[in-house]
């Protein structure tokens, strides 16, 4: 995977014609952003829908890009009727059902990695595991992994597959460091797996949010962005970026301005002491 990645979730807010979606996808790929992230569910199960219709006016696309999407859960929609209520649903047929309608949607033979979108608490993990097992003989999916597990509820489907999880897609930002308190972060650096990270900029709250927490964090991002001569989201990336857990991190813009702004992050070399001012400006106290 490329160190960032194009989310789509919010593609059909876009309201991209065909050729400003090529143009938007084939730009980011000269920037070096080769992964592309979905779910079933983006846009009301619209979004995949949406890519697809480029990678059929545009077949070579797809053997620059990774395609990864998500399945596990259903909403209720107008598409699919018989989904009743908002839920999970990790069930061997549901999984495959998923994955084959995710390549019918966007016109592909193959996903490069499929996930599943949230912990289900009726997962059954050999049943998974026949359901990837039987994707990935076939040449439908060529990898899994996760989304938003714990280390537990990782190691518990893990444990019923002879293939590794590639990935684990979960919250991190200068102001959500959840999964740096509860061990996940560490479990995944153990198992030298690169977790995904969605919202990295905490859904834009680094950039307009009240709060004491973000006024303290975004005061110490604007100090450190003018030593860098880069905008805050650089230092926010970077902040990610020199973690060595190997962070993969998943942008939701549109613009291709912000895109080169956030890469910038590459650039920037934090110090560890300028790292544990962003951490403690989050926290709101100093470290032991």
């Amino acid at each position: 995977m490329s160190r960032f990645s194009l989310g789509f979730w919010r593609s059909k807010e876009w309201n991209y014609n065909s050729q400003q979606l090529k143009d938007f996808v084939n730009q980011s790929i000269e920037l070096g952003i080769t992964t592309i992230d979905h779910a079933d569910i983006y846009g009301q199960y619209s979004c995949e829908d949406i890519f697809g219709s480029i990678l059929k006016e545009e077949p070579s696309l797809r053997q620059k890009l990774q395609l990864i999407t998500k399945c596990g859960i259903k909403i209720v929609t107008k598409r699919f009727p018989e989904f009743n209520i908002h839920s999970y649903d990790t069930s061997k047929a549901h999984i495959i059902w998923s994955a084959e309608n995710s390549l019918r949607n966007m016109n592909t033979d193959y996903l490069d990695v499929l996930l599943i979108h949230r912990p289900d608490p009726l997962m059954n993990a050999d049943e998974v595991a026949e359901a990837m097992i039987e994707l990935k003989q076939c040449g439908k999916v060529l990898n899994f992994g996760v989304s938003n597990f714990l280390p537990r509820q990782f190691n518990l489907l893990q444990s019923r597959l002879d293939f590794p999880l590639v990935t684990n897609q979960i919250e991190a930002s200068v102001l959500c460091t959840e999964h740096f308190n509860n061990g996940n972060i560490d479990f995944l650096q153990e198992k030298r797996i690169s977790p995904m990270v969605w919202s990295p900029f905490a859904g834009g709250r680094i950039f307009h949010d009240n709060t004491e927490q973000a006024n303290r964090v975004r005061s110490i991002l604007f100090e450190l962005a003018y030593k860098y001569q880069v905008e805050i989201d650089a230092v926010a990336a970077s902040w990610l970026l020199i973690h060595p857990v190997n962070f993969v991190i998943v942008l939701g813009t549109r613009k291709i301005d912000r895109i080169k702004t956030a890469m910038k992050g590459l650039t920037v070399n934090l110090t560890r002491e300028e790292w544990f001012k962003i951490w403690v400006a989050s926290h709101g106290r100093d470290i032991p």
